[in-house]
């Protein structure tokens, strides 16, 4: 853990073969971070960027593209979740997640299919699946999570999506306790924070309306929701947290998300760039400022909740996009 004293995480949101085979295992032993996250994105830089995959690929020639993008991917998770497997033991995360084909985010049973396969076959206890938080979505994670199966519930907005996935992990919690479980699989809802500041932000400046802050009141906004329903099993993750372009420093959305019982999950650079920060402390908020923030942008008639919407449908369209991209190009 990064700060024991906050209960706060740093994990690293980049995977990729030669990364994996070095600098991640420094970064666990200096206790930079403690766990990663994928995403289809994330795979694609590596499966079509990086010469490390030559090998693999050659082993898996002929088979269908999505064969061949699983084979690759599990094999990334699997050696991911090796690299992570002590810090799991002891209790400190240690988890690596992997995602759901994207094209299932409207099926729930066919991502509660997909998420036992993807668990069973990659074969670590550290693996936590990660379903997109739609109405579907919310089916699978309750699913999964009442079967023991970790999971990270992805691609989360809106204060209405966190409340969605809460209730599905207290549902699961519920039968797990039925079961005589003495013991719950972990969940993160993994709020994103910088796409609603690239979205917004050249609007609000034109109307000289703070910059930059929207993705934080709302990450934090959704951090008091789950905060507040105290499931021991649950914690808030701030994901979508690298800065593009220099009106902000690199390490933004790490330091003014700085809260405790929370994680971070993070480019490299961002990483980096936080690591080497001269000075860093908790932020200070009030319920009271987050309200009356968003009830300045409503007064600005910024619609928030369509722009929820909006980022929602961007997210899983981005997601499908790319991984349309590795399967043609596997073919």
């Amino acid at each position: 853990m990064y700060n024991n004293e906050l209960k706060f995480s740093l994990w690293c949101d980049f995977v990729e073969r030669s990364f994996l085979e070095n600098e991640f295992s420094s970064l666990i032993e200096k206790k930079i971070v403690n766990a990663a996250t994928s995403n289809p994105s994330i795979f694609k830089a590596a499966f079509l960027g990086s010469p490390a995959y030559a090998h693999s690929k050659a082993l898996v020639q002929g088979q269908a593209p999505k064969a061949i993008y699983e084979a690759l991917a599990i094999e990334d998770i699997q050696k991911a979740a090796s690299l992570l497997l002590d810090s799991y033991q002891k209790g400190d995360d240690g988890f690596i997640s992997i995602e759901v084909d994207p094209f299932l985010c409207d099926d729930a049973n066919a991502t509660i299919e997909e998420g036992q396969r993807l668990f069973k076959t990659i074969g670590y206890p550290n693996v936590m699946i990660k379903v997109p938080a739609t109405e579907a979505g919310f089916v699978a994670m309750e699913a999964l999570l009442s079967q023991g199966i970790h999971v990270n519930a992805t691609l989360i907005f809106s204060e209405k999506q966190t409340k969605g996935c809460l209730e599905a992990f207290k549902r699961a919690n519920d039968t797990l306790k039925e079961k005589g479980s003495q013991t719950f699989p972990s969940a993160v809802i993994s709020i994103f924070v910088s796409r609603f500041d690239r979205k917004l932000d050249e609007k609000l400046a034109a109307i000289d309306f703070p910059t930059g802050r929207v993705g934080i009141m709302n990450a934090l906004r959704c951090y008091d929701v789950i905060e507040a329903e105290g499931l021991p099993n649950v914690r808030a993750l701030f994901a979508s947290t690298g800065v593009k372009g220099e009106s902000l420093r690199a390490d933004y959305y790490i330091q003014e998300l700085l809260v405790k019982n929370a994680i971070n999950t993070a480019p490299l650079n961002t990483i980096h760039a936080f690591v080497m920060a001269e000075e860093v402390k908790p932020i200070e908020y009030t319920p009271e400022m987050i309200e009356n923030f968003f009830n300045a942008l409503a007064a600005n008639e910024i619609n928030l909740q369509g722009v929820c919407d909006e980022l929602i449908e961007e997210g899983l369209h981005a997601f499908k996009e790319a991984f349309v991209e590795i399967l043609n190009e596997l073919k």
